[in-house]
């Protein structure tokens, strides 16, 4: 057996023994990018390896195969891909605020870390502090809010139960408010996604830094029906909701930009469309014109706006030839 197939038994061995119902084969090939014959040779291998392996067909119609213990920790594989990733997670949880998950991810790091000889412990922190200090921030203009930990823990717990929260919002002397947390939106400014009962059903958006308070309540609600996170985030360009805003957007970008634009991921419903001319049309459905009006000034005039006319109005007269390079 080649040193790569042995890799990669070892670590069907970790995903077979660290999963509940254990893996299938479709799971295999998409976790080792191998055809359906190779994955069946692979547990083939497995069962020849490990005594202790079971295979179970599940409610889907799919075969599971399952090892009953972990392998040896003496086979644990090298850490320092590990040990990067959750150290990026949490420098990430603690630049926003989310001291709790930070603190977890940091747990889970040095648990990591407990579980290995000291000689590989070393090793493995050695080689993954020399990839982190080799991994910079590209700095973007514009605020950076700073969140206030006490409010983002309180979000967090109250997202867990649901509960409602009592909060101070918009000045430190304002009226309390309840609301009924759906979801938090991250990004160079987060908002808190909630109902507030006292305005009706609609789904409305809270900075999270302008929340001064935030206490969860021991009451309960249940989420708007058929309110789904990712759903209600693609209504917007940005941030910023508007039903009378919703519609179709169609951007043409001229032969100059077309291939630079296809490299963009401008919303989740984008459509592309390369036309006979060189240029690309690019429709998606959404709102915030003034969010998508701060964006195609990067493109200066080798974007046009084809519709809808609020936004071609808003950025005629602002599109600029001197821009020395693309977005």
């Amino acid at each position: 057996m080649s040193f790569v197939k042995a890799r990669d038994l070892l670590r069907l061995a970790q995903v077979a023994a660290s999963r509940r119902r254990g893996i299938c084969l479709e799971e295999i090939c998409s976790e080792f990018g191998v055809s359906h014959r190779t994955a069946q040779r692979m547990t083939e291998a497995l069962d020849a390896t490990f005594s202790n392996v079971t295979a179970v067909d599940g409610e889907d119609r799919r075969r599971y195969w399952r090892l009953e213990a972990p392998p040896p920790a003496r086979l644990q594989p090298r850490q320092e891909t590990t040990l990067e990733a959750l150290e990026i997670a949490a420098r990430a949880a603690q630049d926003q605020g989310r001291l709790r998950h930070a603190r977890a991810l940091e747990d889970m790091r040095d648990g990591l870390l407990a579980r290995l000889t000291p000689r590989d412990a070393r090793r493995s922190e050695a080689d993954a502090e020399a990839v982190l200090a080799g991994l910079g921030q590209v700095m973007r203009p514009g605020p950076t809010v700073a969140l206030r930990p006490d409010v983002t823990d309180a979000v967090i717990e109250a997202l867990r139960g649901p509960f409602r929260l009592r909060v101070i919002y918009g000045s430190v002397d304002a009226e309390p408010r309840v609301i009924e947390p759906h979801g938090l939106l991250l990004g160079h400014r987060s908002y808190l996604v909630a109902r507030q009962p006292a305005r009706g059903e609609t789904i409305l958006n809270f900075r999270m830094d302008r929340i001064h308070a935030a206490e969860v309540l021991d009451e309960s609600f249940g989420f708007a029906s058929g309110f789904a996170l990712n759903d209600y985030a693609a209504q917007a360009f940005g941030v910023y909701q508007d039903s009378e805003q919703y519609g179709e957007v169609i951007w043409r970008f001229a032969p100059g930009a077309a291939a630079r634009a296809a490299e963009f991921r401008f919303h989740p419903t984008q459509v592309l469309e390369s036309q006979e001319d060189g240029s690309l049309i690019v429709r998606f459905q959404a709102a915030g014109w003034l969010e998508m009006a701060w964006h195609l000034y990067q493109w200066g005039d080798k974007v046009e706006v084809v519709a809808p006319d609020g936004l071609r109005a808003l950025v005629d007269g602002h599109r600029r030839s001197d821009f020395d390079a693309l977005p």
